[in-house]
């Protein structure tokens, strides 16, 4: 009975010594930890003065901000972890496990999101201009990091992956800042093709938006039966109109101008 009653304060003596000794490493970790969180900020703050002096992409600078800070804050927290003992190798070993199992189910995400990463960076195009990609054309609303979001001419949304964008042919149509209309017409043999010439082409500069440079063209092609095919050719800049426009446009003007020039189309 006397021996129990004396092991108990020893049992706390112990535990006290345990504490004491444990306090220069528990400061330590939370010195270290505090540390990590002023200096995640800091290196949150560089990012973006670093982003903003290349006019990076706001989406591309707030996931590389984020990034870049949690990175920061897990590595402090490792070290700090390490300070009082955590076994971080085999906790770092069980999680690479769960981790590789987490991203083997979930690869087509993973890839989606590094692929968005990528677009953003690399910026093939930018919100609002138009693009086309796996057979869709239209503008692009939004790039998350599943899949890039377009509106089409004619009201759809269209959610496309990003692996699929990003790995698939895409074609800017807003980037240059001008697009070619191509117009394909028929006119009557009988007609005098140079007066068709001079009509159609005063007809083509009349359009809204048209680049005066390289200045519209008309080429004959072919000649069938009692016609003769031409090709319309003329530059728009799309900053001022579209394509769906700027064809009704030249088409409205060129009919008109036929007309009272007394030309037939076939």
């Amino acid at each position: 009975m006397i021996e129990e009653v004396t092991s108990i304060p020893e049992t706390l003596q112990e535990l006290l010594v345990r504490l004491v000794n444990a306090v220069p490493a528990l400061i330590s970790a939370l010195v270290i930890f505090f540390l990590s969180l002023y200096i995640a900020g800091l290196s949150r703050r560089a990012v973006l003065r670093a982003l903003k002096l290349r006019n990076a992409n706001a989406q591309v600078t707030e996931m590389l901000m984020k990034l870049t800070q949690w990175s920061v804050l897990t590595m402090g927290t490792i070290i700090a972890l390490q300070q009082v003992g955590f076994n971080v190798t085999a906790f770092l070993a069980g999680l690479g496990i769960v981790g590789f199992t987490i991203g083997f189910a979930l690869q087509d995400v993973s890839k989606n999101f590094i692929s968005g990463l990528l677009l953003l960076i690399q910026q093939p195009f930018n919100i609002g201009e138009t693009i086309e990609v796996t057979g869709f054309t239209g503008k692009v609303v939004a790039i998350d990091m599943r899949a890039t979001e377009i509106h089409t001419g004619d009201g759809r949304v269209v959610l496309i992956p990003n692996a699929n964008v990003f790995t698939n042919p895409i074609t800017n149509h807003s980037r240059t800042g001008a697009r070619r209309v191509d117009l394909v017409l028929k006119v009557t043999s009988d007609n005098d093709l140079e007066a068709v010439r001079e009509a159609v082409l005063q007809a083509s500069s009349s359009v809204p938006g048209l680049r005066e440079q390289p200045p519209p063209v008309v080429n004959f092609s072919t000649i069938e039966f009692h016609t003769v095919e031409m090709q319309v050719y003329y530059w728009i800049d799309t900053n001022q109109t579209d394509l769906l426009l700027a064809r009704d446009a030249g088409l409205t003007a060129i009919k008109r101008a036929l007309d009272q020039a007394g030309i037939e189309m076939a």
